[in-house]
């Protein structure tokens, strides 16, 4: 019999897991929101389709192969330097979120010719979930290598 919690405990699996849920959960709205194409206006944000060719906060707009250049070396990078990572619980779980959403947004350029967003905050641009982790993943990473140099 599999021991999952044992199982659980090994860092690579825990690191594809995580990885690989952030970019399912990703897809999966994303889909949802390119068939829906809703408009719900909330309290705090408006969640719309929009077709985003650039990068984060609306830069370099029409550069979709490029970005996903970088996105395919930065995704090949994390992976082969997964050995690097530090074997602490936090490093690994930021890496494999922040690969999550490189993924994430990868799959779209790859695919559509467009990454998918469809939070609007109305102050900000638009995002995704993809890009809300690679944000929380990058902030996390600096404040621990900031803590632990």
């Amino acid at each position: 019999m599999v021991n999952f919690n044992r199982f659980w405990q090994k860092q690579e699996v825990r690191f594809g897991v995580i990885a690989l849920g952030i970019v399912l959960i990703d897809q999966i709205i994303k889909q949802l929101m390119a068939w829906l194409k809703p408009v719900w206006n909330l309290p705090l944000a408006t969640i719309h389709l929009v077709q985003n060719t650039g990068a984060g906060f609306g830069i370099l707009k029409g550069q979709t192969f490029w970005l996903g250049v970088v996105s395919l070396l930065v995704a090949v990078g994390v992976i082969w330097y997964y050995h690097k990572i530090p074997n602490e619980k936090w490093p690994q779980v930021l890496f494999a979120v922040f690969l999550g959403g490189v993924i994430g947004n990868l799959i779209d350029r790859l695919f559509r010719g467009y990454v998918i967003d469809y939070m609007d905050l109305g102050f900000w641009p638009a995002f995704n979930i993809a890009d809300a982790c690679i944000s929380v993943a990058v902030v996390g990473l600096v404040i621990y290598y900031w803590k632990n140099p």
